[in-house]
């Protein structure tokens, strides 16, 4: 989710849901690249790139989304995890060999500028996120790249039931202060909204597939001002107490 208002002190506002298998191994938001000693994100510990980066120096921020389509030969294949890290760091994504990764949806947003990647193992879609809110999910922006593709429907019925919470709350201008006090409206809403973790509509869910239980692993909430950045985190969304953390 993404919410763009250019005349606010806070122009940029990403939340950042991650689902994945819950024994996939990660470590929590920090500094773990020295190639890119600037960057904040979380790590993978199975491709040891990351879903979610932030510069806050410039500041800058950049994620990945899965995405349909066709998947590369298992032996060329390149982690997506790794396309965060570029953007952040470059602010470009640059020669790509596209035809080694598997489909995406990557969003990169400065103060200034938001702007959106999709690959569907084909063709390369770019696109700019003016102001306004913005969902993106697997099935693409607003749901609308791919509605009948798998769990096409599903996604369109957490739309549904989020944009409109999401618009009727006081937008937040996250800057100093505590998770609560920052983000305001907001913060419960993203957090789950109330609903269980079985439901059709859920935001923070469990699933299992193939006798794996799978579901939301993290939150991220990053706000971008002209000056710097703030990312607080989440990292147990579905326990019976989540904690949320200040990383910047």
């Amino acid at each position: 989710m993404v919410s763009v208002d250019p005349g606010s002190p806070v122009p940029v506002l990403l939340v950042g849901v991650r689902d994945e298998f819950l024994d996939r191994p990660w470590r929590a938001p920090g500094r773990h690249w020295p190639d890119h000693p600037a960057l904040v994100g979380g790590q993978d510990l199975q491709a040891f790139g990351t879903w979610l980066a932030v510069h806050p120096r410039v500041p800058r921020v950049a994620c990945v989304l899965n995405a349909h389509g066709e998947a590369p030969a298992e032996a060329r294949r390149l982690t997506r995890g790794g396309l965060p890290l570029r953007l952040a760091a470059d602010g470009e994504p640059g020669d790509l060999d596209l035809i080694r990764y598997e489909p995406f949806h990557l969003v990169w947003a400065t103060p200034d500028s938001v702007r959106m990647w999709s690959w569907n193992g084909r063709t390369l879609d770019e696109r700019p996120l003016r102001a306004g809110l913005h969902i993106i999910v697997n099935s693409g922006l607003e749901g609308a790249d791919d509605p009948d593709g798998p769990g096409g429907a599903q996604m369109q019925t957490r739309i549904d039931h989020f944009r409109p919470l999401l618009e009727k709350a006081q937008r937040p201008e996250p800057r100093e202060g505590s998770v609560e006090a920052a983000w305001g409206e907001w913060l419960p809403i993203v957090s789950g909204a109330g609903l269980g973790l079985d439901d059709t509509r859920a935001l923070v869910l469990r699933r299992n597939i193939e006798e794996k239980s799978w579901g939301t692993s993290s939150l991220s909430l990053v706000a971008l001002t002209h000056t710097g950045a703030r990312y607080d985190f989440c990292g147990d969304p579905a326990g019976a107490r989540p904690v949320w953390s200040r990383v910047l």
